[in-house]
């Protein structure tokens, strides 16, 4: 199966600081990935450069078929994204939220309604489509985030720790949408976790990066007998180590990140 995301030895440097450090990897179209590693370990700095956010330092990136620096539109209108923090306009009404996300990325008119009607369906708030999302829940919010993501039908979904803080039952929601969207429409996923019984349970193929290096992939059950490992999470830690990391970026990075994508800026 052709590879939709393909890197090969990309480096990112901010000044002395080597955040990644010559990582290599493909991704097959279809497939759900998970991207892991600790805090500080390289994950955010390598979802920018393959989301347009950041330029590398070197390296040859390929995002379905196109160079993210080079092709930022393409690769822009091939993938939708969910932060790990909250993106959406409160004071809007998440029909109104929709609507602007399909404005933004040129979906028409006709189709953008039909659209938000089946997605909104889809994950359980289309009787809510006319309230404000500063009265939604947690859970509604980010609900309503992954149907806004895949409103322009993107090849493509990248997901920072999509199910952080919430109540069991959304998440299992979550996940069957992920993994509906991966079965039955072929969309190829690439998500971040640290719950590690998430990523053993739905990702097809893991990737662990610590110290902006890969040090690790395959299945789950082939990571945990590579380490002698009973759990996932064992294994992540024979891997990387017990140490406490610091966070890669904080909130405020990530929205502004997120702005210049929506802005059409580097």
């Amino acid at each position: 199966m052709a590879a939709i995301i393909e890197v090969n030895d990309l480096v990112k440097n901010f000044g002395a600081f080597r955040a990644v450090d010559g990582i290599s990897f493909a991704v097959p179209e279809g497939a759900i990935r998970a991207f892991l590693g600790p805090n500080g370990a390289g994950k955010t700095t390598t979802i920018r450069v393959l989301t347009t956010m950041l330029a590398p330092t070197s390296g040859r990136i390929r995002v379905a078929g196109h160079d993210p620096v080079w092709e930022r539109g393409q690769v822009r209108r091939a993938f939708g994204i969910v932060f790990q923090d909250p993106s959406l306009d409160e004071e809007l009404t998440a029909s109104e939220n929709m609507a602007l996300h399909g404005v933004l990325y040129g979906v028409p008119h006709k189709m953008l309604r039909e659209r938000v009607e089946v997605l909104l369906t889809f994950v359980g708030l289309w009787d809510r489509r006319d309230d404000y999302v500063k009265q939604f829940s947690g859970g509604m919010k980010r609900r309503l985030e992954l149907a806004r993501a895949f409103l322009h039908q993107p090849r493509l979904l990248f997901l920072d720790e999509p199910t952080l803080g919430l109540d069991p039952q959304t998440r299992s929601h979550i996940w069957e949408f992920v993994r509906h969207l991966s079965q039955e429409r072929g969309v190829t996923v690439f998500f971040t976790t640290h719950a590690m019984e998430e990523a053993e349970r739905v990702a097809d193929d893991i990737t662990i990066i610590d110290h902006g290096r890969i040090v690790a992939e395959g299945t789950a059950p082939s990571l945990k007998d590579q380490t002698g490992a009973a759990s996932l999470e064992e294994a992540f830690i024979a891997l990387t180590g017990r140490s406490i990391r610091e966070d890669e970026a904080n909130p405020a990075d990530r929205m502004r990140m997120m702005r210049r994508v929506w802005r059409g800026g580097r």
